[in-house]
């Protein structure tokens, strides 16, 4: 009964779908350029060569090389093994859904088992830092002290939710953990790495053209994503499903003691990050305290879009998705109340210390994020494009010689 339910669910979705593009296709058009120019502009080339570099880190055995050194640390604090460090701090430099697409090149990799990689995928995906300042602090609010103050609830948040999940199935525990764990020495890293880099027989030209395709491939599908979702959030205020669930949640922001206001940006947040902060700024509120909270909520919550592509990802291996979706929800509730703990010492306190003494350092460390966003709109479709044409020649090549 459950799999049929499930059935009609999709088959009503995407009939929902079909139907809405038919009647709206000028809005749905404007939905899918502004998600196009996103992926475009923004995350491919931010994301491109980051998964690019670790598909050549986990390919000449460094990832193993970092995993016997951190094993130490990840282990007592996460449990999980130590090459879940270079995952941890791959994902917060270069954003989601990085966290879910090492995490599963790891575990085919069998360097974590089926709990550790349920554990390392439910915190490892969290925003970078470019979109936390660069899109959301200065390009919609023009204040970085914001930033701060959604970064530190951002990562700290994310940081409590990883030692939270240790427990997860906490005794499950394969025993070469125990044994990597009792036997930790920099000879034995070295050993490690060069055992891996033996294993793999790939020439060199091999291992970065594999690099190449296979991270143009998950972007190409994570650019789907955004478009789909862009066009679908778009459709949902169209015929006013959007209206009657912010209804609801207006309630909920009450009982919360928030502004009700909040409650249509912060759904169009749940679907689509970008759009619901863009939304929040519009708003005029004196008092930022409700609006870090909506938007630390949004970010801990990753959005459906982001939440969609970690469920693709994550499909090719055993990796369930339950547990990630679990972590966001107790991630929302953290970064929340680290924004409330925080809000005073890290913004209110700082915003002043800059108006009364030193406003010049505000504004530069504005114009940085704001040169860094302006860079990337710029030349961002150039790398696009260049990286796409360059993946079509390899694959050219490859089937050539095939």
């Amino acid at each position: 009964m459950k799999a049929k339910l499930m059935s009609l669910g999709f088959a009503g979705t995407a009939f929902f779908i079909a139907i809405s593009l038919i009647k709206f296709p000028d809005e749905a058009l404007k939905a899918s350029i502004r998600g196009l120019n996103m992926w475009t502009e923004v995350v491919f080339p931010s994301l491109l060569p980051f998964f690019i570099t670790a598909e050549l880190l986990i390919g000449f055995g460094v990832v193993k090389f970092i995993g016997v050194l951190f094993e130490p640390i990840m282990r007592p604090l996460f449990n999980i093994p130590g090459a879940g460090s270079f995952v941890w701090a791959m994902g917060m430099a270069s954003g989601y859904p990085s966290g879910a697409k090492l995490t599963a090149r790891l575990r085919q990799e069998e360097q974590l088992t089926k709990t550790e990689a349920e554990r390392l995928v439910s915190f490892t995906n969290s925003s970078n830092p470019l979109f936390i300042f660069g899109a959301i602090s200065v390009g919609f609010f023009h204040d970085a002290q914001l930033g701060i103050l959604l970064a530190v609830s951002h990562y700290g948040g994310n940081t409590l939710v990883g030692v939270c999940m240790r427990f997860y199935k906490r005794k499950d525990r394969s025993k070469r953990s125990i044994h990597e764990r009792r036997s930790i020495s920099l000879s034995k890293a070295f050993r490690e790495l060069h055992h891996t880099r033996m294993k793999d027989e790939r020439p060199l030209g091999k291992v970065f053209g594999d690099a190449v395709i296979q991270s143009i491939q998950t972007l190409l599908m994570i650019g789907g994503f955004i478009i789909m979702f862009s066009v679908f959030t778009k459709l949902l205020f169209l015929v006013g499903i959007s209206q009657m669930i912010s209804n609801f949640l207006e309630i909920i922001l009450n009982m919360m003691t928030l502004p009700p206001e909040l409650a249509m940006p912060m759904f169009s947040g749940l679907f689509e990050i970008t759009l619901g902060a863009q939304m929040i700024s519009d708003l005029d509120f004196s008092n930022m305290l409700p609006i870090a909270i909506i938007l630390s909520i949004i970010l801990a919550f990753n959005g459906f879009s982001v939440q969609a592509q970690v469920a693709s990802i994550i499909a090719d291996t055993d990796i369930r998705f339950a547990p990630y979706f679990f972590a966001r929800l107790l991630h929302c509730v953290i970064a929340a109340l680290l924004t409330i703990i925080l809000f005073k010492p890290l913004y209110l306190n700082e915003q002043a210390t800059q108006f009364q003494n030193i406003p010049v350092f505000a504004y530069e460390k504005t114009q940085i994020w704001s040169v860094l966003l302006e860079w990337l709109s710029t030349f961002g479709p150039i790398l696009t494009i260049s990286t796409l044409f360059i993946g079509c020649i390899i694959l050219a090549r490859r089937f050539r010689i095939r």
